[in-house]
């Protein structure tokens, strides 16, 4: 009998990936396709479900080519939150609705004068913001409610694709404990569906499978990936807390930063936080008394990308920035809000927008950019304390291929950063997590030991806990700016 094989994918919001693991986590292959988000107007930003499906495909097919070898098992897990409406037959309804889309900023606005999103929060530790499916399925249904008519589930991008791949309709714990969640972990609020006017829209939540759905590749699944039909399939948990799993996030005070797209940060804690001000949502892991603590700022290399390509820069120009610019960036300092529908961690402010401050006529490109390695460092640092705080911290995501800038992220959070074992740190987990639903065993602690340690710089510290200080003076100085933004923006179009 050949050795086993796992075959994890992740369908993020800019990437589909697969990566072919051996019994001892080693990857066999690896492969990625880019895949497009479509901006429009009103802050619309939609994904095609039919793109990202044929460019799965193509990803698991090269993998296997490449391997020469036939996964034992799939597992899936995705970019998370977003709004994916399919038929009955799983085919899509409309564009998807990605979590950057910012139509329903204004709903929300009203959601949170009455008091609603509030609601939601003391109900399952939940902050609500314009991408989060709660307020999109919202403004659909107040702006398309013929899309929702034709519907037949409203989920999110792993669930579109599990039905597609097996023809189950199914979520797992950790999609559907935000927004609609009660507080178990394991089942929907009617209190919270009632509060956003959406109850009479409650059939279109798909049922939730514990620890996360399982089923087999149909026919039309194994067409599209080039598999046997019948090969077992899971879903879940989605990207965030499948990076968890994969970078060995398990005991309490465990956390995780994910310098990705989104700027990650996760704290493993015992108990569903729904007090104290609202920010940051609380996902459920599937084990009773466990939750990730999230606060997940909307952007994190999305930012520094905007930063380089305005700049004519490409990735490699942030190594060289921070040997260059030293620390404090020249006094150039900024705001790393750059999302166009504002921002959701730690705070919610759909009209939070980035700022650079401190530029001179002496200032540099380099500096233009270690300030932007800065800030997010310091968005990082406001969003851990808001989740609690870090007794052990694992970073993964692109961001982390800059050395020299995870050493930033360890001198403004003063901890040390363990590195995740690569790559796929979250197809990693999402096998970790199919293995653990069938009952197979696997050693996590292979499968995640730590890849190296970045420690602080303590010559440094004392300057980054005041440019810190600095950081949270901006935003209180900016939200007062936030709010009256919209306003000036409508008065100029008129």
């Amino acid at each position: 009998m050949s050795p086993r094989t796992w075959l994890g994918i992740d369908a993020g919001t800019s990437v589909v990936k697969a990566a072919l693991f051996d019994d001892d986590g080693g990857a066999l292959a690896v492969a990625g396709r880019p895949l497009d988000l479509v901006h429009g107007a009103d802050g619309a930003v939609e994904q095609d479900l039919e793109h990202v499906l044929a460019h799965l495909g193509e990803v698991v097919q090269e993998v296997v080519a490449t391997a020469g070898r036939t996964p034992g098992v799939v597992a899936l897990t995705g970019q998370g939150d977003g709004l994916w409406l399919t038929d009955a037959a799983g085919a899509p309804v409309r564009p998807a609705m990605s979590w950057l889309d910012g139509r329903a900023s204004e709903l929300l606005g009203g959601w949170t004068a009455d008091g609603v999103t509030e609601r939601v929060f003391r109900t399952n530790g939940t902050t609500m913001f314009p991408g989060a499916p709660g307020a999109l399925l919202g403004w659909l249904d107040a702006h398309e409610p013929e899309s929702l008519d034709a519907a037949a589930t409203a989920g999110t991008c792993k669930d579109a694709l599990f039905m597609r791949l097996t023809g189950v309709r199914a979520t797992d714990p950790s999609d559907s404990s935000l927004p609609f969640g009660d507080g178990t972990g394991t089942g929907y609020s009617h209190a919270v569906l009632d509060a956003m006017g959406l109850a009479h829209r409650s059939d279109l939540l798909a049922p939730i499978s514990t620890p996360v759905p399982q089923a087999q590749l149909s026919a039309a699944g194994a067409a599209l990936l080039g598999l046997p039909v019948g090969v077992p399939v899971s879903s879940g948990p989605f990207d965030f807390p499948a990076c968890a799993l994969g970078g060995g996030v398990r005991g309490i005070g465990d956390a995780l930063l994910i310098v990705g797209t989104t700027l990650g940060c996760l704290v493993h804690v015992d108990r569903l936080a729904t007090d104290g001000d609202p920010a940051g949502f609380s996902v459920a892991t599937g084990e009773p008394g466990r939750w990730l603590r999230a606060m997940p700022a909307m952007v994190g290399t999305a930012s520094m990308d905007w930063m380089l390509t305005t700049l004519g820069l490409g990735v490699e120009a942030i190594d060289a920035a921070l040997a260059t610019s030293p620390p404090g960036a020249g006094g150039v300092e900024v705001l790393p809000y750059f999302a166009t529908s504002g921002e959701r961690a730690p705070f919610v402010d759909p009209e939070a927008c980035g700022q650079v401050t401190g530029v001179r006529l002496t200032t540099t490109r380099d500096d233009l950019v270690r300030a932007m390695c800065e800030g997010l460092a310091y968005a990082a640092r406001h969003c851990f304390e808001a989740a609690g705080g870090v007794a052990r911290l694992v970073a993964c995501g692109g961001g982390g291929r800059s050395r020299p800038w995870l050493q930033v992220f360890a001198d403004v959070l003063g901890v040390p950063l363990e590195l995740a074992r690569t790559p796929e740190v979250g197809a990693r987990g999402a096998v970790l997590a199919a293995a653990a639903a069938r009952g197979e065993a696997l050693d996590v602690g292979t499968w995640t030991a730590a890849q190296g340690i970045v420690e602080p710089d303590g010559a440094v510290q004392a300057h980054y806990d005041d440019g810190y200080g600095r950081y949270l003076d901006h935003v209180r100085a900016a939200q007062p700016f936030w709010a009256t933004r919209q306003a000036s923006l409508a008065t100029v179009s008129r």
